[in-house]
């Protein structure tokens, strides 16, 4: 069973946590480390547990608990190239960086990650078909309108 919860959602910041099997991880760090880990206690989680954090994109609504949750544990962050160089003010190890593009599926754990790009005042927006076992959902935020590509994702 995917277990998946939106811990924060909306201009304040966003943050969501997924779970299938033994694989945890988060979409977005947009909100502050205390918040992330006291969503997540909510949920009997504790970032520790966390697997890997997907970065949409650079806005801070998006990840601005990223730094010190980075300087708290050693989670991977998964970013485009470009998003990962717009997230270069926030002085993140490079050894927590995973780097991944639009179209070409990755995993994490028990999680087959299937990024595509939206339209978005960002230098490359990502939005995610996650696919758990034989279950599959599609996470797209900040999506002004819907295009061929996020329909047919």
């Amino acid at each position: 069973m995917i277990k998946f919860c939106n811990l924060y959602s909306g201009s304040s910041g966003n943050s969501t946590f997924l779970e299938y099997n033994d694989t945890r991880i988060l979409i977005d760090a947009g909100v502050s480390c205390q918040k992330i880990t006291k969503g997540l206690s909510e949920l009997n989680v504790s970032l520790e547990e966390i697997d890997g954090i997907l970065i949409t994109h650079e806005h801070s609504d998006h990840v601005k608990g990223l730094t010190t949750v980075c300087k708290k544990y050693d989670i991977p962050i998964y970013t485009t190239q470009k998003t990962w160089k717009q997230l270069s003010l926030l002085k993140l190890p490079e050894y927590n960086h995973v780097e991944f593009q639009a179209n070409k599926n990755f995993c994490i754990g028990d999680l087959e990650i299937h990024p595509f790009s939206i339209p978005h005042d960002a230098v490359d927006p990502c939005a995610f078909n996650i696919t758990a076992g034989k279950k599959k959902i599609t996470i797209a935020t900040d999506i002004g309108h819907v295009t061929k590509d996020i329909y047919e994702n």
